[in-house]
């Protein structure tokens, strides 16, 4: 057992339940079609994390997916919110002893295997860091003692997360990682022709 943990929080890809946002301006099925890309993307780059792994699905977890079950534990989602799913993720992690445990979210193009990495050993010498992404919220949050304030009171998915998150972390250390653009909308995708060329 490594003493790093990776927790990934994905759904389920179906069709008409997720990138909402994004299937307003280029329909379901191709919104589908975007967010799978997306998923194989972050399996890909994260089997081979240095780290334990675990999926955590917002519903029932599925067996036979793109989480190969060789490199991830699967748990499901408990929490009314976002940040109480979290919470939930985290202080369960901290009780099976893990000393650093970050969070990535499963829908980001440009993570990659090097900056998962480096913010791992970042917590050497930080109590937290941050991904910022460019909507004001955060693609990825590490920390290596649980701090449940961090998840209270947000307005999630909106651009005051990361500054509320910053102010929730008080007076303890934080590194910065590079903002970084998740795939929300349809002018996010522009940025990136392997996406473009799906629709």
């Amino acid at each position: 057992m490594s003493k790093n943990l990776l927790i990934l929080f994905t759904r389920h890809p179906e069709l008409g339940k997720c990138k909402t946002r994004l299937a307003k301006e280029i329909g379901d099925q191709k919104a589908l079609e975007v967010y799978r890309y997306l998923l194989q993307h972050t399996a890909n780059v994260t089997k081979n994390v240095d780290a334990d792994k675990q999926v955590w699905y917002a519903t029932k977890p599925i067996e036979n997916d793109i989480w190969d079950s060789k490199y991830y534990t699967k748990k499901a989602q408990q929490g009314e919110n976002l940040g109480a799913r979290m919470s939930y993720a985290f202080a369960e992690g901290f009780q099976e002893n893990y000393d650093k445990i970050l969070i990535v979210g499963s829908d980001l193009l440009e993570i990659d295997t090097t900056r998962i990495e480096d913010a791992f050993k970042k917590l050497d010498t930080t109590d937290f860091v941050l991904g910022p992404a460019e909507d004001g919220g955060y693609y990825l949050l590490g920390m290596k003692n649980f701090r449940r304030e961090i998840f209270k009171n947000k307005k999630w998915s909106t651009p005051s997360v990361l500054e509320n998150t910053l102010e929730s972390i008080g007076d303890k250390t934080v590194t910065l990682l590079e903002t970084l653009n998740d795939i929300d909308e349809y002018e996010d995708m522009q940025k990136h022709p392997e996406l473009m060329n799906l629709l």
